[in-house]
């Protein structure tokens, strides 16, 4: 949902008349998770909720809800290409919880709420209920102060999606490569971080959107509040910096942390690290020479290389061409169909909690 939240709040600001079409169910191999959204409007449409499969049925039943007021739920089980009707071609099914926004109305207050808590990094989340009488209330949690829709059934049948808790990618050396990986990490949905003590590379300027620190690398992680949703890529390439501050970042609960260098330089790291008391349970954590093999020369392919490691390491997949591999495409997927065969087709892994409350995460 995320995606769209800001063109929402946009919209809301605007005084638009709009709806919203939210996955609330999938089964099978679908396109998209539970909690994808999009929007609508009578000239202009953000988001998706399939692979462009439904998206024409869909957009048809938010110009009827904008007209009517009324929400609506619809399944869309597999095409099989014949004619012109709405299907997926993946051969799953989803279903499709269609609702107003009408200026002044309670979803419009809540989108705006929404958009600015997830632009704040505001762990929140959103329950919208599924069925029953209230179905299509939302109500927006974790303490917040919402009066809208404030009503809804804790218990009923809802998805829950979660917005503001970002994951976290800090960059450690503020160099050429380092603003093409701050851009994508951005571009990606991540709170990005760079920090060097060099005053004159870490330039605000050069790092537009994110956070530039400076100071020392070591000192800066010590202080700072590492989880399991935080990425930390060091690509300094100067020992002073690089080793201090690995020290630090394989010690932590960060799920992710890469260095930069050839592999003599990686060598060498190495040796430094152990002359600092870094184990070597800690050192099987560091990906180094840091990134997947794309072939890639240039900042942004290289850059492009880091953020498919941290992808893969996070949601399991293992970097090599779809085309080689058999089962589903997703590695959610491949996983349930090695444990059970009879499930190749699972739910894939989504960034919501379904049919109840979801756990607090913090940026």
């Amino acid at each position: 949902m995320r995606e769209i939240l800001s063109p929402a709040a946009q919209w809301v600001r605007e005084g638009r008349a709009f709806a919203i079409a939210t996955v609330v169910a999938v089964s099978g191999s679908a396109p998209r998770p539970v909690g994808a959204s999009m929007i609508v409007s009578d000239a202009a449409v953000f988001g998706n909720v399939s692979g462009g499969c439904v998206e024409g049925a869909v957009y048809e039943r938010c110009l009827e809800a904008i007209d009517s007021g009324a929400v609506s739920v619809d399944s869309f089980g597999y095409s099989d290409g014949e004619g012109l009707a709405a299907g997926l071609t993946c051969g799953g099914a989803v279903e499709v919880l269609v609702r107003p926004v009408l200026p002044g109305g309670a979803a419009a207050a809540q989108l705006a709420l929404l958009a600015e808590r997830d632009a704040a990094g505001i762990p929140t989340r959103f329950r919208l209920v599924t069925s029953g009488a209230l179905r299509g209330t939302g109500v927006v949690e974790h303490g917040t102060a919402d009066a809208s829709g404030a009503d809804a059934a804790p218990h009923a049948d809802a998805i829950v999606v979660e917005v503001g808790a970002r994951p976290r990618l800090i960059v450690v050396g503020a160099v050429e490569f380092a603003v093409a990986l701050a851009r994508l990490g951005q571009a990606m949905g991540q709170r990005v971080s760079v920090v060097d003590p060099r005053e004159v590379f870490a330039n605000a300027d050069r790092f537009p959107g994110a956070e530039v620190v400076v100071d020392w690398p070591d000192r800066y992680l010590a202080g700072e509040r590492l989880d399991a949703a935080t990425a930390i890529c060091v690509l300094s390439h100067d020992p002073r910096l690089d080793v201090p501050a690995l020290r630090v970042a394989l010690g932590s609960p960060a799920d992710y942390v890469g260095a930069m260098g050839s592999r003599r330089t990686h060598d060498d790291r190495l040796r430094r690290l152990r002359d600092a008391g870094v184990g070597d349970a800690e050192l099987a954590r560091l990906r180094s020479p840091i990134g997947l093999d794309l072939g890639g020369v240039c900042a942004d392919e290289t850059a492009l290389s880091i953020l498919a490691e941290i992808i893969a390491d996070r949601r399991g997949g293992s970097g090599a061409r779809l085309s080689v591999l058999a089962g589903p495409v997703h590695a959610a997927g491949r996983r349930d169909a090695q444990t059970a065969p009879e499930a190749a087709g699972a739910v894939v892994c989504a960034p919501v909690a379904a049919l109840g409350p979801a756990s607090s995460r913090r940026p």
